[in-house]
């Protein structure tokens, strides 16, 4: 297959493209670079693939590179380059809402000039939903859990955008939807929750297990934000690479479709008092940690209804998060100097 993809130096991106390329497939990988790991993942790629990895140094908000790279005849366009964190769309929104809704935009205008057969996978998030607050949520000992919603949060839940990212993110959702309408083009949306695995370059606003983990090895401090009952469903990422075939592969019943993915009700942690624990038997040592505000947007509950996803696509999560957990303990363990120190520890 001839296989593009947006972001593809990013965490997902760089997995994504790994796949294909041990599938024996035609990769270009399309990245501005400008995230921290990008370019380590790239060297991690061509170390293990040689000069089949083709990448094209560019940033989708600028439409006539990104035409231009897009494979004539592409079989399918991943995109996966996006600003990732709430709190820094909120410190600039202008340059969010370019990067994730106009380069969404961008991208499909380009699948729909260059590429229009190519399957087009849109990574999207479960901030589209918003705070969620009118849904009960009940506070247990180390965390919370929905009063009524016992197999998570499903599709069809009312939109409600909160912050600058989930604006940005949710225009981009809805386009990605509506152009399979419109043109045609074979679009899927998968609303990801908290996606984690190796090569993951997890920072204190993105990425939070993988950062706990690297704080903890390097001896960072960890702030939490809120009181660390915080529940998410967690997906390791070759879960998700699977969920991406299942879609691809039954794009007759997925086109213009939209799916929650993620590790569903029987894989859910919660941010600090049940994951702090997990890491502590992992570090063999008591953990301290500083407490802070909660911040915009951060819904106390979020577990995704899996099961369009399994009724559609045939898919389900295979690890468990204690597996998951411990491949990337293990990696973190492994890799100390892929990290760039805490920035509260830089002088």
């Amino acid at each position: 297959m001839k296989v593009f993809i947006t972001g593809g130096a990013g965490f997902v991106g760089v997995n994504v493209a790994d796949y294909h390329l041990r599938l024996g497939d035609d990769v270009v990988v399309f990245d501005n670079l400008s995230r921290d790991g990008t370019a380590w993942n790239v060297d991690w790629l061509r170390e293990r693939h040689r000069d089949r990895v083709s990448l094209v140094h560019g940033d989708i908000r600028d439409f006539g590179t990104l035409r231009d790279a897009i494979p004539r005849g592409a079989d399918r366009v991943y995109h996966m380059a996006a600003q990732v964190a709430v709190t820094t769309s909120v410190r600039d929104p202008r340059e969010d809402f370019e990067i994730n809704a106009l380069g969404t935009f961008n991208v499909l205008e380009a699948v729909r000039l260059a590429a229009p057969e190519a399957v087009v996978l849109y990574a999207s998030t479960n901030k589209v939903y918003g705070g969620m607050e009118s849904v009960a949520v009940v506070e247990e000992e180390t965390r919370y859990r929905y009063r009524e919603l016992s197999e998570g949060v499903p599709e069809g839940q009312p939109l409600d955008f909160h912050s600058p990212y989930g604006c940005s993110k949710g225009s981009g959702d809805q386009y990605v939807r509506d152009y399979a309408r419109i043109y045609g083009l074979r679009t899927v949306v998968m609303r990801q929750s908290c996606i984690y695995g190796i090569r993951q370059m997890g920072a204190e606003d993105q990425g939070w297990m993988a950062y706990f983990c690297i704080a903890v090895r390097l001896g960072w401090p960890i702030t939490i934000y809120g009181n660390g009952k915080q529940v998410r469903d967690v997906l390791w990422i070759e879960d998700l690479i699977a969920a991406y075939d299942a879609a691809a592969d039954r794009i007759d019943v997925s086109t213009g479709e939209i799916f929650n993915i993620g590790g569903g009700p029987t894989n859910t942690v919660s941010v600090w008092r049940e994951f702090g624990p997990m890491l502590e038997r992992r570090a063999g040592s008591e953990l301290t940690v500083t407490y802070a505000d909660w911040r915009p947007g951060d819904q106390p509950v979020y577990v995704s209804d899996i099961r369009k996803a399994e009724r559609v696509l045939g898919w389900r999560p295979n690890v468990s998060v204690e597996e998951g957990v411990d491949r990337l303990w293990q990696w973190v363990d492994a890799n100390p100097t892929l990290f760039a120190p805490s920035p509260s520890l830089k002088s």
